[in-house]
């Protein structure tokens, strides 16, 4: 074993002492970070160039900074995205309903979809929709400036700038130019309940932007805003999908009732096999 392969095992330790959730995984992210290597060629860096950086960042680790907050980058299906303080860290539970998003715009009879991503963040989502669904259109609504700086830079990072529209309002007064218009609303509102602080982790309750996060009692406060500015943006036939958290699946689909001109609410699951957004369709007329 070499130093750094060493150094890696103690700084593993080290983070599942202080609870971090993937230690091992972690540890060898901010080796390969500080070393300028893939995980896979940690093995390949000599002892005598071993950076002594990396055990600050361990450190910062253990204090349960976020691991992409010290990187400056995430991964989320196909993309790495900057990102830092004020802007969500996308999550891989939300990959799922973007593969969801993506098989329907594909399956429609529509040449150039119009799809709107309500907080957009980072522009997780609405980049990997511009960049799977090629002739897709999308709208990145986002209210926080310091979240829409970093989701323009990931946008104009992709090459995709010129099918990508970033604005800054208000999700729930947003476009009202597209009235009628769209083919799919994708949102990851916020959805934790203001006495939830306890069972979210520090990297997300400490760091996260509050506005992402809290959203009433319950957590449902944004998402029963959000039923008619689906309502009002989507076309006869379009469809909306909203993330949601653990043990609110139940309470969302009566959101979208048959007599508001909803059809096909569901619950679909995420890669823990537990209900993890809710999707619907606009009625025909």
């Amino acid at each position: 074993m070499n130093l750094l392969l060493d150094e890696v095992a103690r700084a593993t330790l080290r983070l599942a002492e202080a609870g971090v959730a993937s230690p091992r995984t972690d540890a060898e992210e901010l080796a390969a970070f500080v070393h300028g290597v893939r995980r896979g060629e940690l093995h390949t860096v000599a002892d005598s160039d071993f950076d002594a950086r990396y055990w600050e960042c361990v450190a910062r680790r253990a204090a349960r900074e976020p691991l992409q907050h010290i990187t400056g980058r995430a991964y989320f299906r196909y993309l790495e995205l900057r990102v830092g303080p004020g802007v969500f860290v996308p999550r891989p539970e939300t990959e799922m309903m973007v593969s969801w998003a993506i098989d329907v715009l594909r399956a429609m009879d529509v040449a150039d979809p119009l799809v709107v991503d309500l907080g957009t963040g980072s522009g997780a989502i609405a980049i990997s929709v511009a960049q799977e669904v090629p002739r897709s259109r999308v709208h990145a609504v986002e209210l926080d400036e310091t979240a829409l700086s970093w989701a323009r830079r990931n946008i104009a990072d992709s090459g995709l700038a010129g099918r990508i529209t970033a604005h800054h309002a208000d999700m729930r007064t947003c476009l009202p130019d597209y009235d009628g218009q769209v083919d799919l609303v994708i949102t990851n509102p916020p959805y934790v309940p203001l006495d939830g602080a306890d069972d979210i982790p520090p990297e997300v309750r400490d760091h996260d932007p509050a506005p992402a996060l809290w959203a009433g009692p319950d957590g449902l406060d944004m998402i029963r805003a959000l039923e008619s500015v689906g309502r009002r943006l989507l076309r006869p036939g379009g469809f909306m999908a909203i993330e949601h958290g653990d043990g609110q699946g139940i309470d969302i689909p009566p959101l979208f009732p048959e007599s508001l001109g909803w059809r096909d609410v569901l619950n679909r699951k995420d890669l823990a096999h537990r209900d993890r957004f809710v999707v619907a369709r606009r009625a025909v007329d």
